[in-house]
C-alpha cells in the first residue's frame, strides 16, 4: 500500500476523511542532541523550501518592545521544522513565536493568560510530530486498533500532564522563567476540559494515557461539550449551577478537521427499494464535525488521537427567506437543534424533549464514530475491503450503556450502506464490539421508550427487533420446549424488548396444558394456608427490602390483575372472580444493557466483587448461556498524573528510597517501599512531603473559600459526586456528633479527647436532585457555624470547596490523611409488580425497576448485592499514601487486601446482614443509637442556622415509606462509624503508627494502575499488540 501524502486531497465520497498527519509538522526551535528528551522526526526534502521564509518571521520576533515579551540573548531566533527541541531557549523561542503570530489576544501584553495559550500550542507542535509519526506507521502497517467509545472524558488540564509525560517539564520552566513568567502560574490559566462528571469519564481518560504510554494502537472517540455538566457556585442558598465557560477562550489543544465530517440521521421512515433492500430516507439531518486532541505516552514517541464530535447543519438549511421574512427563531431552527446535541453533558430528561436530547447524543457518538471507524479501515484495505477481516483490525469497546447503540448502527451500515447479509454482519458485529458494565443498579440500567426509539431511530428498531427474535431462538434452543413456565421466566428475563409481545411462534410454545380444577378440598385449604404463609413472608421481605430512593423518586401504580380464588363447594371446588381496577399497559422499553451483553464478545465488571455480582445477579441468565463471555477488569489510575506530575515531593522520595524511577511504568515496584515502612529517616522525610501538600492545600482554600486553616489538623477528606447512597450525611452527621461534644467539654479536654481535623467536602449534586442538594445546603451551613466557632478554634473545620474537579483533586488528595469511601452496600429487590422511577443521578436515564408491595400471585423477585461498582478515587488517594476508612465494596475490598487489613478503617453492616436489618426496620423492631438521635435533636434545635432540616432529617426516620425509613442505612451505621473515627483518632495521636500505615498504602497500591488493566484488555478483550514507534 502506498504512503499516504502529507498533504494528500481528500475523498470526494459524499462525507470525507482525514488522518491526524495531516497536519502541518513545522515547529519552532531548534534541537539539541545532547540534551533532547524527545525523538526526532526529520524534515523531509520538501520542506526545505520553507525554512527561510519561517527563519525571517522569527527573527522578527526581536522587535517586540520589553513591556509585552521580557527578551534575553540568549534566546537563538533558530528553526527546523521537522525536528523537536528540547532546550529551553528553542522552547522560549517557540513560545515567543506563537505568541505573536498564532494570536488569539491582543499585541498590547503578554499577560499570563496568553502565555498559556502560547505555551500550550508550543507543545501542541512538539505533540503533533509524534502524533504525525504514530499514524504514518500505523497506516503502513496496517495494525489492529482499538476503539474507545464513551460519553465521558474527565480530562482535566493538559499543559502540565503532556510537558510532563514528553520529559520537557524542566525546560519549560526554564524557557518561561527567561520570558518572566513561572510555569506553575501559567499552567493555572487553564480551564479544565468540561468533557466529564465523575468516574466514568476519568477512568476513560486514564485509559488513554496508558494506552498511549504503552504503545497501543487506539482512538478515544466522544463529544464536544460548549457547557460541560455546570460550573457549581456555593452561595448562601447552597448549590447554584452556571454553564461551564471551558471554551469561552478558545482550547488550544484540539484541532479542527473540517474535512472530517459525517451524516448524521433522525426521524424519517424506513422503505423497502425495488432491491429488496431497507432504506432510510427523509427526516432530520445534521453533520457531525471532529475536533482533534493529541494523547502523548510517558517516555514514548507514541501519540494517539482522542476524537471529539461537534453537531452542526449544512448552510443550506439556514432559511434566508424565513428570516428576512422577520421569523428569524424558524430561521435558525435546524442549525439549534443540530447545535444543542453537544451543549451539555446529561440534559435533563424529566420532560420529552430531554429524553429525545440524551437519545440524539448517544446515537450522535455512536455514528460519527462508527463511520470514521470504517472508513479508516476501508481506507487501509486498500483497493479490496475484506469485511471478514474487519474485527481482525478494529476493536470497539463500549464504555458502558451510553455507545449501545453503535450494535444496530455497525448493522446498518454492514447491511443497508455496504451489503453484507444480515448473518455475515452479525457475525462481525459479535466479533468486534465488547461492553463495560458500571453499575449493578437495576435501575442505572438504561432503558429507553421503544416508541421514542422508533419515531427517532426507526431502521434501528428493526435490527434491535432482529436481534432479540435472534436471542429469543437462541433462547429457545437452548433450553427446549419442554418446560414452558421455565421458558417464559428465561424470555422475559433476557429479551432485549421488555414488555413486548412475544412472536407468534413462541407464543404458541408457551401455552400450558390445562389441568383439571378438581381437587380434593382438604387438600386445597392446606395447600391454600402454606402459599399464604410464604407469600406473607416474600411480601413481608420485599416491602422491608424496597425503598424509595430519593425525593425525585415517583411510585408507579400499575394496577392489580384479576385474582382467582377457589372456594371449596360439596362438588368439588368452584371459582369465584374477584375483580379490581383495569391494569394500565406496561411501557414497551428496549434494555440496552441486554443488547449490550448480547451482541459483545466480552462483557466486564471493574472490581472483583463487582464482576461477581454481575455474574451472580445482574445477568446471571446471560452468564448461565454465555459463562465465557464474563471477565473481570479492576479498575486503575494513571500513575502519571496521579502521583508522578501531582506529587513530585513524594514522587521524588519514592525514587531516592527504591533507586528507580521505573515505578512511573512498572508500579510493582512501589512494592519495595514496604522494606523501609518502619525506617524514621524515611518517616520524616514522608511527613515533610505531606505537610508541604498540606501548605499547597491551605493557600488553595483561603483563595476558595476565605477559610484559613491549620497546616498540624489531620486533612480528612471526602470528594466525590454528591448522592445519598454515597453518604456523605453520616460524614457531616458524624462531623455535627463531634462538634456537640466538643461543646459540651473544657478547652483542655478537647485538646486531650479529639486530634484537630480540617474536614473537607467536594462533589457536584446534579441539578434535579433535590436531596442531594439539601446535603450540600446542610454541609456548608455547619461549616458557617463550627468555622466561626472560636472556642473550637483549629480543633475542626469544615469546608465545603466549590466546583470540584480534576484539577482540584490534584491539589487535595496529595495533601490528604484521611479519605472517606463510605458508600452503603445495597440490596435491590427486583419482582414482577409496582414500579420506582428513580432518579439516580446524571449518567442513568429515567427507566423502571420492579417494587415494593408485589401481590400473592406474583412469582418473581430477586435479591441484588452491591451499589459501587469500583470506585477509582479511592486508588487515588491510597497511592498517595492517604488512608482510607470504609465500607467493604467497590475496590475498596480489594484495596484493603493490598494494603492490609491493619492500615484501612473499616465500618458498617456487611451485605448479608442488610437483609435482616431492613426486616428489623420494616417491622419496628430497630432501635435507634441514643447518639444517633441526640445527633438528630442537635440538628433540629437551630444551631445551624435557619433552616429547615426536616425533609433531610425526615429521610432518616419511620419504618419505611416514601422519602423516611433511612433507607441507606445512615441510623444503622452511625455508632459503629464514630467509633470507628474515635480508632482514626487514636491512630493519628501516633505519628509513628500513621506514618506507617500511609508508607504501606502507597506500597500495597501498586496493583491499581490503569497500565495493568489496559495490559488485561488488550490481551483478553480486544486481542492488540504494542506497536512501537521506530
Amino acid at each position: 500500500m502506498a504512503s499516504s501524502s502529507l498533504f494528500s486531497t481528500p475523498s470526494t465520497a459524499h462525507h470525507s476523511y482525514s488522518h491526524c498527519y495531516s497536519i502541518s509538522r513545522s515547529f519552532v526551535g531548534a534541537p539539541s542532541p545532547s540534551r533532547s528528551k524527545l525523538f526526532f522526526l526529520r524534515r523531509n526534502a520538501s520542506a526545505s523550501r520553507f525554512t527561510a521564509g519561517r527563519d525571517f518571521l522569527v527573527r522578527s520576533l526581536f522587535t517586540e518592545t520589553d513591556h509585552k515579551l521580557k527578551d534575553d540573548d540568549s534566546i537563538t531566533p533558530h528553526v527546523a521544522p521537522g525536528s523537536i527541541a528540547a532546550d529551553a531557549a528553542s522552547i522560549a523561542s517557540s513560545i515567543k513565536y506563537h505568541a505573536e503570530f498564532t494570536p488569539l489576544f491582543s499585541p498590547q501584553q503578554f499577560d499570563l493568560l496568553k502565555a498559556f495559550f502560547a505555551t500550550a500550542q508550543s507543545v501542541r507542535d512538539a505533540l503533533i510530530l509524534n502524533w504525525n509519526a504514530t499514524y504514518d506507521y500505523y497506516e503502513k502497517m496496517n495494525v489492529k486498533q482499538a476503539n474507545y467509545l464513551s460519553l465521558e472524558f474527565l480530562q482535566g488540564r493538559a499543559l502540565l500532564n503532556e510537558i510532563g509525560n514528553l520529559e520537557l517539564t524542566g525546560a519549560y520552566a526554564e524557557a518561561l522563567r527567561k520570558l518572566g513568567k513561572d510555569l506553575e502560574n501559567v499552567a493555572r490559566q487553564e480551564p479544565d476540559a468540561a468533557l466529564g462528571n465523575g468516574g466514568l469519564g476519568r477512568l476513560a481518560s486514564c485509559f488513554l494515557d496508558s494506552l498511549a504510554t504503552l504503545n497501543y494502537p487506539a482512538w478515544g472517540y466522544g463529544l464536544r461539550y460548549k457547557y460541560g455538566l455546570f460550573k457549581q457556585r456555593i452561595t448562601k442558598d447552597g448549590q447554584e449551577e452556571v454553564a461551564e465557560d471551558w471554551l469561552e477562550m478558545g482550547n488550544p489543544w484540539e484541532i479542527v478537521r473540517n474535512d472530517v465530517s459525517y451524516p448524521v440521521k433522525f426521524y424519517g421512515k424506513v422503505v423497502e427499494g425495488s432491491d429488496g433492500k431497507r432504506h432510510w430516507i427523509g427526516g432530520e439531518d445534521i453533520i457531525a464535525i471532529a475536533y482533534d486532541v493529541p494523547i502523548p505516552g510517558y517516555k514514548t514517541k507514541t501519540t494517539i488521537n482522542l476524537r471529539l464530535w461537534s453537531t452542526k447543519v449544512r448552510s443550506e438549511d439556514f432559511d434566508l427567506y424565513d428570516f428576512n421574512a422577520g421569523n428569524h427563531t424558524k430561521a435558525c431552527e435546524a442549525q439549534t437543534n443540530a447545535e444543542k446535541i453537544c451543549y451539555i453533558l446529561y440534559p435533563g430528561d424529566e420532560s420529552m424533549e430531554g429524553k429525545v436530547l440524551r437519545l440524539k447524543q448517544q446515537y450522535t457518538l455512536c455514528s460519527a464514530s462508527l463511520q470514521d471507524i470504517i472508513a479508516r479501515f476501508e481506507r487501509r484495505s486498500g483497493e479490496y475491503v475484506d469485511w471478514e477481516e474487519f474485527p481482525e483490525k478494529v476493536a470497539v469497546q463500549m464504555n458502558d450503556t451510553h455507545p449501545t447503540l453503535c450494535i444496530p448502527e455497525l448493522m446498518r451500515i454492514l447491511i443497508d450502506l455496504k451489503g453484507l447479509t444480515w448473518r455475515e454482519a452479525w457475525k462481525i458485529t459479535q466479533r468486534t464490539v465488547a461492553y463495560t458494565n458500571h453499575t449493578v443498579l437495576p435501575e442505572a440500567l438504561e432503558k429507553w421508550s421503544l416508541e421514542l426509539m422508533q419515531k427517532l431511530l426507526p431502521r434501528h428498531v428493526e435490527i434491535i427487533e432482529m436481534i432479540d427474535e435472534e436471542l429469543i431462538n437462541t433462547i429457545i434452543s437452548e433450553y427446549g420446549t419442554a418446560d414452558p413456565v421455565l421458558l417464559e421466566k428465561k424470555l422475559k428475563a433476557m429479551r432485549i424488548l421488555e414488555n413486548v409481545d412475544f412472536p407468534a411462534s413462541v407464543k404458541d410454545l408457551l401455552v400450558q396444558p390445562k389441568e383439571s380444577s378438581i381437587v380434593d378440598p382438604d387438600e386445597e385449604i392446606q395447600s391454600s394456608d402454606e402459599e399464604v404463609e410464604h407469600v406473607d413472608e416474600e411480601v413481608e421481605l420485599v416491602d422491608e427490602e424496597v425503598k424509595l430512593v430519593d425525593e425525585d423518586v415517583e411510585l408507579i401504580d400499575e394496577g392489580v390483575e384479576p385474582i382467582d380464588e377457589e372456594e371449596p363447594t360439596g362438588e368439588g371446588t368452584q371459582k369465584k372472580t374477584v375483580l379490581s381496577e383495569p391494569v394500565p399497559e406496561l411501557p414497551k422499553m428496549v434494555r440496552m444493557a441486554n443488547l449490550s451483553v448480547v451482541a459483545s464478545h466480552a462483557v466486564n465488571g471493574v472490581a472483583e466483587i463487582h464482576s461477581e455480582i454481575v455474574k451472580e445477579e445482574v445477568f446471571n441468565e446471560f452468564f448461565k448461556l454465555w459463562p465465557e463471555k464474563f471477565q473481570n477488569k479492576t479498575n486503575g489510575v494513571t500513575p502519571r498524573r496521579w502521583i508522578r506530575f501531582c506529587n513530585p515531593d513524594l514522587s521524588e522520595l519514592i525514587t531516592k528510597w527504591i533507586h528507580t524511577e521505573d515505578w512511573v511504568l512498572n508500579t510493582e515496584k512501589l512494592a519495595e517501599l514496604r522494606k523501609f515502612a518502619d525506617d524514621e529517616e524515611l518517616h520524616t522525610e514522608w511527613r515533610a512531603a505531606k505537610k508541604s501538600n498540606k501548605l499547597k492545600v491551605i493557600s488553595f482554600l483561603k483563595e476558595k473559600t476565605g477559610y484559613l486553616v491549620s497546616p498540624d489538623a489531620m486533612f480528612d477528606v471526602q470528594v466525590k459526586r454528591i448522592h445519598e447512597y454515597k453518604r456523605q450525611l453520616l460524614n457531616i452527621l458524624g462531623i455535627v456528633y463531634r462538634y456537640k461534644k466538643m461543646k459540651e467539654m473544657t478547652t483542655e479536654e478537647r485538646k486531650t479527647q479529639f486530634v484537630p481535623r480540617v474536614c473537607i467536602f467536594g462533589g457536584k449534586a446534579f441539578a434535579t436532585y433535590v436531596q442531594a442538594k439539601r446535603i450540600v445546603k446542610f454541609i456548608t451551613d455547619v461549616g458557617a457555624t463550627v468555622n466561626h466557632d472560636s472556642e473550637i478554634g483549629d480543633l475542626l473545620k469544615v469546608i465545603f470547596v466549590p466546583d470540584y474537579n480534576v484539577s482540584v483533586a490534584e491539589l487535595l488528595i496529595p495533601a490528604s490523611e484521611l479519605s472517606q469511601h463510605i458508600r452503603k452496600l445495597e440490596v435491590v429487590i427486583i419482582g414482577l409488580k409496582g414500579a420506582i422511577k428513580a432518579h439516580l443521578g446524571p449518567r442513568c436515564n429515567h427507566s423502571l425497576i420492579r417494587a415494593p408491595s408485589l401481590p400473592s400471585h406474583v412469582p418473581f423477585w430477586r435479591v441484588t448485592a452491591g451499589m459501587e461498582a469500583s470506585g477509582t478515587s479511592n486508588m487515588k488517594f491510597a497511592m498517595n499514601g492517604c488512608i482510607l476508612i470504609g465500607t467493604l465494596d467497590g475496590a475498596n475490598v480489594e484495596i484493603r487486601q493490598e494494603v492490609g487489613e491493619e492500615n484501612f478503617f473499616l465500618f458498617g453492616a456487611r451485605a448479608h446482614e442488610i437483609a435482616g436489618i431492613r426486616k428489623e426496620r420494616a417491622e419496628g423492631k430497630f432501635v435507634p443509637d441514643p447518639r444517633f438521635e441526640e445527633v438528630k435533636e442537635y440538628v433540629r434545635s437551630g444551631i445551624f442556622g435557619p433552616s429547615n432540616y426536616d425533609e433531610l432529617i425526615g429521610s432518616l426516620e419511620g419504618n419505611e415509606g416514601f422519602g423516611q425509613g433511612d433507607y441507606f442505612l445512615v441510623g444503622k451505621d452511625f455508632p459503629s462509624y464514630i467509633e470507628c473515627q474515635e480508632q482514626v483518632d487514636e491512630a493519628y495521636r501516633d505519628q509513628k503508627r500513621w506514618t506507617r500505615m500511609s508508607i504501606l498504602n502507597t506500597a500495597g497500591s501498586y496493583k491499581f494502575s490503569s497500565d495493568r488493566t489496559i495490559h488485561e484488555y488488550a490481551k483478553d478483550i480486544w486481542n492488540i499488540k504494542p506497536v512501537e514507534i521506530p
